[in-house]
């Protein structure tokens, strides 16, 4: 792992100065630090996939929307169960993919 690249992805949080960064931007840096300290920023970056899948960049293409929140629900499955964001994130993830499907039929 490039330590510049973390170190820039760092600043840029500081400098955003806001709990979040969502949109491309808050993708890049999240699943960049997502992959040095997963434990810290695994659920910003499962929160910033749901998000971003519902934006008006992937609306109307249900495959990314889909791609989107598949990272999201693995992203956040793989916070530790001690991690006191995970099942929120994970729950979020997993309904916009439930909306997403559409309803089912009952019995199946």
């Amino acid at each position: 792992m490039d330590q510049e690249l973390v170190m820039r992805a760092r600043v840029q949080l500081l400098g955003a100065n806001r709990r979040v960064v969502g949109g491309v931007e808050g993708l890049r840096i999240y699943r960049l630090l997502t992959r040095v300290e997963p434990e810290v920023y695994g659920s910003k970056l499962a929160y910033v996939l749901v998000e971003a899948s519902a934006s008006a960049l992937v609306r109307e293409l249900p495959e990314q929307r889909l791609a989107l929140l598949d990272e999201a629900v693995a992203v956040a499955s793989a916070l530790d169960n001690a991690n006191p964001y995970r099942a929120k994130v994970l729950a979020k993830a997993f309904a916009a993919r439930r909306e997403l499907e559409g309803p089912r039929p009952h019995g199946i």
